[in-house]
């Protein structure tokens, strides 16, 4: 019998093929059963998925039935996305045994993206080989492509996700870490964390258009929905700064809470919901909401300790917060600013996206 993914050894784990079907994903906690298969799941369920990158896991909320399934993994896993066709869940990050690394913090050593079915987490999923400590991954508009910043080596990996191969590695910033691409789909955004740049690259050509420095470890970027202005979270400097994408300059810099990581525009580009970890002696459960007319926090919506990843639901009413220290995620009414409801999931959770099914 096959070796489930959650029982290799690091040896047997850390294999060099570019990729390979992984069997027998372990099924650590299943509270919903009707949420498993795609055929047994109603439409119009909300999935939150989590990257709980101390525990090996990947959690699934259901918020509909307020259940959460759980599933090791054979990575540490950092970041989580769900593809643009919504039929691939992509999950980067490190070997589990990997210790943790320089920056950012997040597990070190040769990447791995993992390709899932979102609504079928026990089924195997596809292992590819990417770059050394890979942290983000974003995929192209039509689904066919995946970006992932590798911040070990300073580079892109670009994969075809329907051969499963990497296609091209692109040299970027000191310590790539968080990126997205523009609503037009022309260019990626990358936040280089230990230079003080983003870099603006050709989704096409790959070709960098330019760097622009932005202030002290960029983590994350995020974009107006027009493509106007990104938005860049600034971790030592506890601010955001803003960029006008016609000048490719910062324009404004706006002060939020301790230590921002992650941060995420709501889909009508009116607010951005920025979650702010703090340190590692003193964590934050602060998420700052910014209002994008004034350009300032226009209020401070307590979480869980070392709130970190932020994702937003495709209509705008929820934000979703991981908090890091405390295993758990928060939901959050973007109108009212209150938290909804906590759910538990695995430990360490990082980042976090979003399914409409």
């Amino acid at each position: 019998m096959s070796p489930s993914l959650s029982t290799l050894t690091p040896s047997m784990a850390l294999v060099h093929h570019p990729r390979r079907i992984l069997p027998g994903i372990a099924l650590l906690v299943l509270l919903s059963l009707p949420a498993l298969g795609m055929a047994e799941t109603a439409a119009g369920t909300d999935f939150v998925f989590t990257a709980d990158e101390r525990g090996n896991t990947v959690s699934r909320v259901d918020l509909s039935a307020g259940t959460v399934m759980k599933v090791a993994v054979g990575v540490a896993p950092h970041n989580i996305q769900i593809g643009a066709d919504g039929r691939r869940l992509l999950v980067v990050g490190a070997p589990a045994d990997a210790a943790h690394g320089e920056g950012h913090g997040h597990a070190g050593g040769s990447g791995r993206l993992l390709i899932m079915d979102p609504l079928a987490l026990e089924e195997a999923a596809t292992e590819i080989e990417v770059g050394d400590h890979p942290a983000h991954v974003v995929t192209d508009q039509e689904g066919r492509r995946a970006f992932v910043t590798n911040a070990g080596d300073d580079t892109l990996s670009v994969v075809d996700l329907q051969a499963g191969i990497v296609v091209a590695t692109v040299p970027t910033g000191d310590y790539p870490h968080g990126l997205r691409l523009s609503p037009n789909g022309q260019h990626l955004l990358v936040a280089n964390v230990q230079d003080g740049t983003v870099s603006l690259i050709d989704a096409h050509t790959l070709g960098e258009v330019s760097r622009i420095a932005v202030g002290s470890a960029p983590v994350q970027v995020a974009f107006l929905p027009d493509g106007s202005r990104a938005y860049v979270s600034l971790r030592d400097d506890d601010a955001v700064a803003v960029i006008d994408m016609t000048s490719l300059k910062v324009i404004d810099r706006i002060p939020v809470g301790d230590a921002p990581i992650q941060l995420y525009v709501t889909p009508d580009g009116t607010k951005i919901f920025v979650a702010n970890q703090g340190t590692d002696t003193k964590p934050s459960d602060e998420v700052s909401v910014i209002a994008v007319t004034s350009g300032s926090a226009i209020a401070t919506v307590t979480v869980g300790m070392g709130a970190h990843g932020v994702a937003i639901s495709t209509d705008g009413t929820m934000a979703f917060v991981t908090n890091s220290n405390d295993g758990s995620m928060s939901t959050i009414d973007t109108e009212t600013h209150q938290v909804l409801a906590t759910h538990a999931v695995g430990f360490g959770p990082n980042g976090v996206t979003y399914l409409k099914q």
